[in-house]
């Protein structure tokens, strides 16, 4: 269903509101530059700072300007499983492809409350679910087992997973117990390489708000089982990953931005602030090692 590089979009601020503006200016560049899908309102767009409604309006925006050209994963997840179906139930209404469901976080729930979280959002609500599964920010993790009982039992809605376990085990894991339909996306760009090989198709990305032409190519260099291509790109990203994340996500990446694009700023919202003078030195780094500045 979804398959190569997909970014996981930041929200653009500007004076402490959404802009739209740039928003839809980076819509378009993702498209242009070979993006296979669009994910807003997920953990690098600063979903747990919206309110309800500007977290819709970020869907409803990206959904109108992608018009179409490439699936929208909207991001839908929370703690409170009422609260993740009403954004399910938005952005079906608006035209969304899809949910991205991350494991309930804070609550800490047992496997059985993972169960019976998606069960409840699969059995309620219209759209196709990717889970994603981040342990390292939610604390819950989502076992292998409860991933194959999941897909088994809502075949048509339990769709795939983002997986940022960093246990490159798990996409076996996974294939061998469910069928070769289900969507086994990585979380981490920096594992991608290896995730795809052992059965991956492609990986929910932050660097690809950056670097979407380079990661695009990426992507579809593994597709086509060029794996000298695959090295050589993966090599041109690989201090961009980690550049990313030297400082609190999504300050690394907006900061990045800002070098490739003068319509975007840095602002994000508390208590979350701009990356510190060591994590620009890397990104810059970074940057010029790709060929981007």
């Amino acid at each position: 269903m979804f398959s190569g590089s997909i970014p996981a979009l930041v929200t653009p601020f500007r004076d402490g509101a959404f802009d739209e503006s740039a928003f839809r200016r980076l819509v378009d560049w993702q498209i242009e530059s070979g993006s296979k899908a669009l994910v807003p309102c997920g953990t690098t767009g600063e979903a747990s700072t919206l309110t309800n409604d500007e977290h819709h309006r970020v869907i409803q925006v990206c959904v109108e300007q992608a018009a179409g050209r490439v699936p929208v994963i909207a991001g839908c997840g929370s703690n409170d499983t009422k609260t993740a179906l009403m954004h399910i139930e938005y952005s079906q209404k608006i035209g969304a492809d899809a949910a991205l469901v991350v494991a309930p976080y804070y609550n800490r729930p047992n496997q059985e409350g993972v169960i019976a979280h998606f069960s409840y959002l699969a059995d309620n609500g219209g759209l196709p679910i990717v889970v994603y599964n981040v342990p390292g920010r939610t604390v819950t993790d989502i076992a292998p087992e409860t991933v194959v009982e999941l897909a088994r039992r809502y075949p048509q809605k339990i769709v795939g997973i983002k997986d940022a376990s960093g246990d490159l085990s798990r996409v076996t894991d996974h294939r061998m117990g469910i069928s070769a339909q289900f969507c086994q996306l990585s979380g981490d760009d920096e594992l991608s390489l290896p995730h795809s090989a052992a059965g991956g198709v492609g990986c929910i990305s932050v660097s690809a708000n950056v670097a979407p032409r380079l990661c695009a190519d990426f992507q579809a260099a593994i597709a086509s089982n060029d794996l000298a291509l695959a090295r050589e790109l993966n090599d041109r990203l690989y201090p961009l990953h980690y550049a990313m994340f030297e400082d609190a996500s999504p300050g690394p990446v907006k900061y990045a931005l800002t070098r490739v694009h003068d319509w975007m700023t840095e602002e994000m919202r508390l208590p979350l602030t701009p990356c510190n003078a060591a994590t620009r030195k890397a990104v810059d780094a970074a940057l010029e090692h790709a060929g981007l500045v």
